[in-house]
């Protein structure tokens, strides 16, 4: 299960990073909030993780009920 979360979160990282590198060419669709506003920031990181916790658990807990001899076998 950790392996399924950790690529998850990954994905979501690296999304969160490139809207940091973009948000001052992104700055002139933003209506009403500043481009770097650190609680616009907050919110949308912690938005944003929980979405990709959510998503990525569905596929965890299917993997975990696999028995791993059992896929091996048949790989």
């Amino acid at each position: 299960m950790p392996l399924v979360l950790r690529q998850g979160l990954a994905i979501t990282a690296t999304g969160l990073a490139l809207a940091a590198l973009l948000a001052g060419t992104l700055g002139s669709l933003l209506v009403g909030v500043r481009p770097r506003d650190p609680a616009t920031y907050a919110a949308a990181t912690l938005l944003l993780v929980a979405v990709a916790l959510l998503a990525s658990l569905a596929p965890a807990r299917r993997a975990m009920r696999q028995d791993p001899v059992r896929t091996l076998r048949c790989e």
